[in-house]
């Protein structure tokens, strides 16, 4: 891309390396781009040279990151030009600027076509320099990339016959022939039409006996692709792929140029490996006999050496070979030596290649026989549990997964279970619910099982899913041989200080159930074992309660006839309950204070739970129904997809937390902008976003457990859909006027020929935290806001200022309100005079809670520029927060009364910005959530509270509590209407937090744990937090800076 002579683009060049700062970088790209557009008005006057000039500065420009909206036509031009130097350029800043889609590529369709017809040696050299970096290369190369890069459809039916053409030309050049290969390739995914599968597998045959493996290994690239669709055409590939593989084992006629580091090409025998493996088992002996002489001589011939490139090449081709080992099922023998050499290569040193040895053997678990001889390395396998690179851990964990059987099956589940103690969060879930497949599929008795299943619930109890515990309750209903040992491990572990609620509801059935059965046993009888099942209630949830309250009545049922003391203790707590505003417990209570005093008659209606009927485990069919693809796709992955087969190793991946995620089919369908995300539009019809992503949340069907039925919902939910805002992608304006979704995306993006100055996205970030500051301003105006919020109420002014000497017209301001808020903007001026200040007062009244935005559509004309600008307005949910101080006698018993879902939700949150516990003590006193000292005795523990106040709820306390430590505790507690989040975060991995929220709304409990998270996750680096001074913070806040800062720019520094 010579530009010698260019004195115009290096001098452009130059000015805007020597720009001091972003603004005046765009002023000068201004300058010129408008330069630009005024030469090519008058496009005869242009000599060739100044046309070319002018398309490069326009890359350039685009290159810098700017928008170039015109001079495209221009450039297309010049791919019809008779010279190489415009013919470059043409083909260049064509490709860079306009998509597959741009209307203007079809005037250039057939250009491009009398290119690749062509025979002018004089575009022998076209442009491959910038993009190939190969010399002397053909003109027609430059068609056949164009195409490739950026051809279409339209491009593919009408180009792809001619391009075929060029592929099977013996005049062309090998170069020509490559090109046109990777060309051929393109367009076929693009549209696999372009291929006439009958015409081309008797062409693509002879294409395998060029002897160029320039072109040999493109043609290979593109059989790859034709065979993974259709085999069945391109069975007399078959052999010349094997003779390709002998010619390259052997080393025969490679030129030096194609070998890498004593490798005869090992990307051709990649290729070729891979499109050897969309085939069938090969049936013919000869052929099978000549392929397996050139896999053992690769198998033998690998190992590991201390020059990184030769290795990753050598292992490339190597674990190709054993994928396709694996597929042609080799006799025993080879399969021994392939579980051998992983073996050794998942005890070097490098992790790239152990973690090669560790997918790879997991593969060959879906090989028969292989299995014992995998077992041999099990020792160093259990090592790589412990290595430091989580990618590897996860690897074995999945080996140890799918070799587990009877024969090894408490081995594994006692490594798994000491690691647990020791793994991050990350993989604790996946490990637990593993853990509890494996002893549930392989254990050698019941007995063994459920000290499997008490023993995860006692180290991971938060990792625990429902369905896990469910189960091994089943185990022991159904089975009466296991009943007075089951039991008695759970009085063992209530015996412990401290136990995870999880395992207070396990014990607690159980000793319901068959706690009679130890009433022998020295600190059994039935008011012992009420005592120590009753010291847990203070510290549980609703849920568990309800629980509790069934294992009374249980135990009262047992102890007949009853000891008054014990039925007097029991009845006490009945009667507490009758007033509880949880339905559930308050029918429990009064249900179960009526048996009680029916005497002997209550040992038939509180007889023992039958036997569960006989059904598939859920946790092995969430292991069946997991998708497996521990590995890239593959043409393993084809085969067993064709096969109907799935692995052994399972993988989860993106699980819901045992506890805690929303489930969806409770929410109905919400859309949930997100305050920092950067989307110009949304159209109707996107289903939901998430961090300024659009996705469709899928619902996962209850699991229909017999025993999830009996103990009630458990699962923290999220707010029902009667309750729930639904906000379409259209939102109804100002007096019943109806304007576009640009009222609940950010905005700001709108393209104008006059910049902004500042980043927007900052200025609404540092008003969500302040009152007052600068929202807008560019080189004409000025925009500020200075707001008072009072309960459901807000008041803000908008300071429209025009900066310059003449008067800014067509003033208008129009206010696209969310549902959820009801705005007022008095009437704004249509014209603003020079160096003036208009004041525009805003009214806010909340209706009900949400993290949606409103928006200021703005627009204004200073001379010939009309500038339009969307803002968001700082009226979001904090606003509406007023701080309030709770003592620890309020929190803990209101908490204790909330129901579960959906008025709790749980949420772990991945992707969170690394914060000390300072800052984050901080970054809630910004949002108006107080922080309280003292509440909580844990000193890592934060507890914070505020009111939330619209006009359609009554004030609700919202309290917020910081959890931070390793250990599992149970819930913190909260005031009935309030929310709660409890954060639990890793110190080893800083970004993943656990967060609890719960309150007397359901709406407010999800929408505000939705805007925290967005908080923890999308902070803006460049804010700082502010920290206000309150006398209940736990932590030390700075004094505020001093207030000498009085005009707007001092203002927005010290926002910013």
């Amino acid at each position: 891309m010579a530009m010698s002579g260019m004195r115009g683009l290096s001098v452009f060049i130059s000015d805007i390396r020597n720009c001091q700062n972003k603004e005046q970088e765009r002023l000068r790209v201004d300058k010129e781009l408008g330069n630009i557009r005024t030469r090519f008005k008058n496009e005869k006057a242009l000599t060739p040279y100044e046309k070319k000039k002018y398309v490069w500065k326009m890359l350039y420009i685009y290159m810098l990151g700017y928008d170039v909206d015109f001079g495209h036509m221009e450039a297309v031009s010049l791919i019809s030009a008779p010279k190489y130097p415009e013919k470059q350029v043409g083909y260049i800043v064509t490709s860079s600027l306009l998509n597959e889609n741009h209307d203007f590529l079809r005037l250039a369709i057939n250009t491009v076509r009398n290119d690749i017809i062509g025979r002018n040696e004089t575009f022998q050299c076209l442009a491959l320099t910038m993009i190939m970096k190969v010399d002397n290369c053909h003109h027609i190369m430059s068609s056949i990339l164009k195409v490739g890069n950026i051809g279409g459809r339209e491009f593919a039916e009408s180009l792809a016959p001619d391009v075929q053409r060029l592929l099977i030309s013996s005049s062309c050049r090998p170069l020509v022939r490559k090109k046109a290969a990777l060309c051929l390739l393109r367009l076929y995914r693009k549209n696999p039409d372009v291929v006439n599968v009958d015409g081309w597998a008797d062409r693509m045959a002879q294409l395998l006996d060029e002897r160029d493996l320039g072109v040999l290994t493109s043609s290979m690239s593109l059989l790859v692709a034709l065979v993974s669709n259709n085999h069945e055409a391109y069975w007399s590939c078959l052999p010349k792929c094997i003779k390709i593989l002998e010619r390259l084992a052997r080393n025969q006629d490679i030129p030096q140029e194609y070998t890498y580091y004593g490798i005869p090409s090992p990307w051709l025998q990649v290729k070729t490996m891979r499109a050897l493996q969309y085939f069938p088992t090969i049936e013919d002996p000869n052929a099978r006999r000549s392929l397996f002489e050139v896999l053992q001589r690769i198998l033998m011939g690998t190992d590991v050496v201390k020059n990184v490139n030769k290795n990753n090449a050598s292992h490339a081709v190597l674990f190709e070979a054993l994928a396709l080992v694996m597929h042609l099922d080799a006799e025993k023998e080879m399969m021994s030596q392939c579980v051998a050499l992983l073996g050794k290569f998942i005890a070097v040193r490098e992790p790239n290649i152990r973690y090669l040895g560790l997918e790879n053997m997991t593969r060959m678990l879906m090989v028969t026989d292989v299995q014992d001889i995998i077992k041999r390395h099990q020792a160093q396998i259990i090592t790589s549990l412990k290595d430091p690179d989580i990618s590897i851990r996860r690897r074995a964990l999945d080996l140890l997964y799918g070799m587990c059987d009877v024969s090894n099956a408490k081995d594994i589940v006692e490594e798994l279970l000491q690691y647990l103690s020791t793994a991050e969060f990350a993989m604790r879930e996946e490990l637990a619910l593993k853990a509890a497949i494996l002893a549930e599929k392989f254990a050698p008795d019941l007995s063994w099982y459920v000290d499997v299943i008490l023993q995860l619930i006692d180290k991971a109890g938060d990792f625990v899913s429902d369905d896990i515990w469910f189960r091994v309750v089943q185990f022991v209903t159904n089975n009466e041989d296991l009943q007075p040992y089951a039991a008695a491990k759970a009085r063992e572990y209530l015996d412990k200080p401290a136990i995870h609620e999880t395992m207070v509801k396990v014990s607690a059935y159980i000793l319901g159930e068959f706690g009679h059965l130890l009433a022998r046993r020295p600190g059994c009888s039935p008011k012992e074992i009420f005592s120590i099942i009753h010291e847990k209630l203070p510290t549980v949830s609703t849920s568990t309660i309800s629980i509790l309250l069934s294992t009374y009545a249980k135990i009262l049922m047992h102890s007949q006839p009853p000891d008054p003391e014990l039925q007097n203790q029991i009845w006490t707590i009945f009667k507490k309950y009758e007033s509880s505003i949880e339905v559930e417990i308050q029918q429990r209570a009064v249900e179960y204070f009526a048996l009680s005093r029916k005497g002997a008659a209550l040992m038939d209606i509180l007889a023992e739970m039958p036997k569960f009927p006989e059904r598939q485990s859920a946790l092995i069919k969430k292991a069946e129904d997991t998708e497996v693809d521990t590995a890239e796709q593959s043409a393993i992955r084809l085969r067993a997809q064709q096969q109907s087969q799935t692995s052994n190793a399972l993988v989860v991946t993106e699980q819901s937390h045992a506890n805690g995620t929303p489930p969806v089919g409770q929410l109905s369908i919400v859309k949930i902008p997100s305050m920092s995300s950067n989307v110009d539009d949304i159209s109707a019809g996107q289903m939901a976003q998430e961090n300024g992503t659009l996705s469709k949340i899928d619902s996962q069907p209850p699991s229909g457990d017999l025993l999830g039925d009996l103990l009630g919902p458990l699962a923290i939910e999220g707010p029902p859909s009667g309750n729930t805002h639904t906000r379409s992608s259209s939102n109804s304006g100002l007096e019943g006027t109806v304007v576009d979704a640009t009222a609940i995306v950010p905005a700001g993006e709108v393209t104008n020929s006059v910049q902004p100055i500042g980043n927007i996205a900052e200025r609404f970030h540092a008003l969500c935290v302040k009152d007052s500051g600068v929202l807008y301003e560019d080189p004409y105006i000025q925009i500020g806001i200075k707001a008072e919020w009072r309960a459901h109420h807000g008041h803000l002014v908008l300071f429209l200022g025009n900066k310059n000497t003449s008067p800014l017209v067509s003033v208008q301001a129009l206010i696209l309100p969310p549902t959820h808020l009801k705005m007022e903007l008095s009437l704004v001026p249509e014209t603003i005079p020079p160096r003036a200040q208009v004041q525009c007062p805003l009214e806010v009244i909340n209706l009900h809670p949400s993290r949606d935005v409103a928006v200021l559509d703005f627009s204004y004309m200073f001379g010939n520029d009309m500038v339009n600008v969307k803002l968001r307005l700082p009226a979001v949910l904090n606003k509406f927060l007023q701080p309030i101080s709770v003592s620890a006698e309020e929190f803990f018993p209101q908490w204790r009364s909330l129901p579960g879902p959906p008025l709790k939700l749980q949420e772990v949150v991945r992707g969170v910005r690394p914060l000390p516990l300072l800052e984050m003590a901080n970054l809630f006193n910004s949002y108006h959530l107080t922080v309280s000292p003292g509440l909580d005795p844990n000193p890592n523990n934060l507890v914070a509270s505020t009111t939330f106040y619209s006009e359609s709820t009554r004030a609700m306390l919202c309290l917020v509590s910081t959890y931070v430590e390793t250990t599992n505790l149970a819930l913190q507690s909260v005031p009935t209407n309030s929310i709660v989040i409890r954060i639990e975060t890793d110190p080893a991995d800083r970004t993943q937090l656990r967060m609890t929220v719960a309150s007397g709304d359901p709406t407010l409990t999800f929408e505000l744990k939705e805007f925290i998270k967005d908080q923890l996750v999308t902070i803006p680096i460049g804010i700082r937090v502010p920290t206000h001074p309150a006398p209940t913070s736990p932590v030390s806040q700075p004094t505020s800076a001093p207030a000498a800062l009085t005009d707007p720019g001092a203002m927005l520094a010290a926002l910013l």
